[in-house]
């Protein structure tokens, strides 16, 4: 079983959920009202000089493509990626997902940004409209990560697993040999790393009330090569220690107050329920397109048949 399955024959245009199409409504509309009336800008994207008092720009900031280009990967993106995921999170939890990483990405940009200027004095970093909805996309790549790891994505022949790192290295190596990196990439980096920490550490899984996927195979080293993995597990348990531990206590707190007790282990062994889940999801969605192909052809073959009576 694949991911290219849901994207192939007569379903590659079918089955985009509704609150995806509505997303992508909003990214056009986006686009074409800063194309209309380009002072817009000034109160939609994010400028970090601006942002004090115009606090809202770091929500809408993520929903406003300025090229054409962006616009038409965004609208395709959040398409196909959340006609695979949304249907596996559940669209409440899908929703919260890209509202809660679109605004810690533009949270981090936003420091990011300050920093930069204190350091360089330069007043390109307070005042370019920063704004795009490629954080989001990239977070969402770290979501197809979590549920179909192992799954082979062609024509790149790249494991879904490694897609985040691929893309955050691309974008890396790119930025030197072009300008205004600084548009793009900061988005793209702190989009992966805001929605891996919400999927590790936040995220809620409503069967079994526990937050976040403590497994290893979900672990912040999985975005560098095994070679590297020796150097980074012990800085990244640092922040494995203090941020899962506090939410292990919370986990454990609410269970208590439910009256059950944890199982030893639970949290991996839910973190491989949820993959499973996911590939049972997939294959029901395969299943279903491949019924709704075969309905249709009889409907054909039947509407021949009368035709020649």
């Amino acid at each position: 079983m694949s991911l290219q399955g849901l994207f192939g024959g007569t379903s590659f245009f079918s089955g985009f959920t509704r609150l995806c199409k509505g997303l992508s409504a909003v990214l056009v509309a986006g686009h074409i009202v800063v194309q209309i009336f380009p002072s817009s800008v000034s109160y939609l994207a994010l400028i970090p000089a601006w942002t004090i008092p115009f606090a809202w720009n770091l929500i809408t900031a993520g929903y406003v493509e300025q090229l054409v280009i962006g616009m038409v990967i965004s609208t395709v993106g959040i398409l196909f990626i959340g006609k695979v995921l949304e249907p596996i999170w559940g669209s409440k939890e899908f929703f919260k997902f890209i509202i809660v990483v679109n605004f810690l990405t533009s949270v981090c940009v936003f420091t990011t940004a300050i920093a930069l200027y204190y350091v360089t004095r330069e007043e390109y970093y307070l005042y370019t409209p920063l704004s795009g909805f490629h954080g989001v996309l990239s977070g969402l790549l770290v979501g197809v990560k979590q549920i179909f790891p192992d799954q082979e994505l062609s024509p790149l022949k790249i494991k879904a697993k490694w897609i985040p790192s691929f893309l955050v290295l691309l974008s890396i190596a790119i930025s030197f040999f072009t300008a205004g990196s600084s548009a793009y990439l900061p988005n793209l980096i702190f989009g992966t790393y805001t929605s891996w920490i919400y999927l590790r550490y936040l995220q809620r899984n409503p069967e079994t009330n526990y937050k976040g996927d403590p497994s290893d195979e979900f672990a912040f080293s999985t975005f560098f090569p095994d070679t590297l993995r020796p150097v980074i597990d012990p800085i990244a348990s640092v922040l494995d220690r203090v941020l899962w531990g506090k939410f292990r206590v919370s986990n454990e707190a609410e269970n208590y107050t439910s009256g059950s007790a944890p199982l030893p282990g639970s949290g991996p062994i839910e973190a491989s329920r949820r993959r499973e889940r996911g590939a049972r999801a997939l294959e029901e969605r395969l299943a279903a397109d491949g019924l709704s192909e075969s309905g249709s052809t009889q409907e054909l073959l039947h509407k021949d048949a009368a035709e020649n009576v």
